[in-house]
């Protein structure tokens, strides 16, 4: 699975501190020198610690104000709000931007927003009512990449005669986590050859990307191949020109 990330100041983990930020910094300056390197660094560091300072009464302001739409179910304004909590946390890390990221995706919902498609991470639409028409469905049939390189986990394999269904997941690392899918993308069993994507769903091919909003928000999609050979007990998946490959995956 390819994966695009917009540029920003801080990396999106659950609680910053001043060697995060330092280290986001410093990566762009490494062709000045150390010295150059090190003193812009420490201007970067000084403004950001400002700024945080600064907008920090902002974000409490805010963050009040979003809970007081909840409280009083207003979810529409209630959503826009906290989405203003989230981006000033990942600029400056004020609070555990993971429950933020938890409070967003709840609100969705409830705001009547679950029809928006991929941008609003609209899982609900890859999970199908009846799964009786396949002849096998595993849940969590692996749970990661071969070597550790993917944070991506296969959540579902249906096989049925006309078919074979992935239903996966993968959870944003930072703010506008842009995910597509390469159209060569192929499962392989043994005595199957490749057999290529035919569809996808919740997600998009390479060149158009699918965009998680917040960090730590889910997006589950599927991916719809030709049948699986009957006898085959174990398969592959592969994206082609990326690290995302999948090894041993139980169909039988």
């Amino acid at each position: 699975m390819s994966i695009l990330g917009a540029m920003i100041i801080v990396p999106a983990n659950a609680q910053w501190n001043t060697w995060h930020t330092t280290q986001a910094i410093s990566g762009g300056f490494g062709l000045l020198g150390s010295i150059v390197e090190s003193a812009e660094r420490k201007k970067a560091m000084e403004i950001w610690e400002r700024e945080k300072v600064q907008y920090q009464p902002t974000f409490k302001k805010v963050q009040d104000e979003a809970k007081q739409l909840e409280i009083e179910e207003k979810w529409q304004d209630c959503l826009e709000k906290y989405e203003e909590v989230s981006k000033l946390n990942c600029d400056y890390g004020y609070t555990d931007q993971k429950a933020i990221s938890t409070k967003i995706t709840s609100l969705y919902e409830k705001a009547g927003r679950t029809e928006e498609g991929p941008s609003v991470v609209n899982n609900k639409s890859v999970t199908l009512p009846d799964y009786s028409n396949y002849r096998f469905t595993l849940q969590n049939p692996i749970t990661k990449g071969k070597k550790d390189n993917t944070s991506t986990k296969i959540v579902r394999v249906s096989c049925s005669d006309t078919e074979t269904r992935i239903e996966l997941e993968c959870e944003a690392s930072f703010p506008n986590f842009d995910v597509c899918i390469m159209p060569g993308t192929y499962i392989k069993a043994k005595g199957s050859g490749k057999l290529k994507l035919s569809a996808v769903e919740n997600i998009t091919t390479s060149p158009t990307n699918t965009r998680i909003p917040w960090p730590y928000q889910k997006l589950r999609f599927a991916l719809l191949f030709p049948a699986l050979p009957a006898s085959a007990e174990v398969f592959e998946l592969i994206e082609p020109s990326s690290d995302w490959k999948f090894k041993d995956i139980r169909c039988k």
